[in-house]
């Protein structure tokens, strides 16, 4: 959401700067200004630059109760309960505890549809699930 409303802002930024009227060259040929197309090229692709570093920068985590059943390892995210089925690295990953795991989601395969979280480490270990 953050960077849609950056990206938003950068674009009427731009919008702004490059609406600019046209002068009259009064029988002049060719342009004596600055060279703006190419500062403004540049520009767009440095905001190009920090918006992906910025996004793939963002570390990915969830939080929750960690349970074990019949289909494998899943973790219930407290912020959205949504529920997990947990893949990746799982060997810290205790069943019973409330974890923090960094991971990224990722797309069932299955006809289930059932989300996935491929964890990548164990960030915090909270101890027991309260119920």
């Amino acid at each position: 959401m953050k960077s849609k409303c950056i990206s938003t802002v950068l674009i009427v930024a731009l919008g702004v700067a490059l609406a600019a009227p046209a002068k009259a060259q009064g029988g002049k040929i060719g342009y004596s200004g600055p060279v703006v197309g190419p500062i403004v090229g540049a520009v767009a692709a440095l905001v190009v630059v920090v918006l992906v570093a910025i996004h793939y920068s963002k570390k990915r985590s969830v939080t929750g109760c960690v349970t074990s059943g019949t289909n494998g390892t899943s973790i219930t995210d407290e912020k959205d309960r949504q529920i997990y089925a947990l893949s990746g690295n799982t060997t810290a990953i205790k069943p019973g505890d409330r974890m923090k795991v960094q991971g990224k989601k990722v797309k069932s395969k299955g006809a289930d549809k059932t989300l996935g979280w491929e964890a990548k480490d164990v960030t915090k270990d909270f101890g027991v699930c309260q119920p």
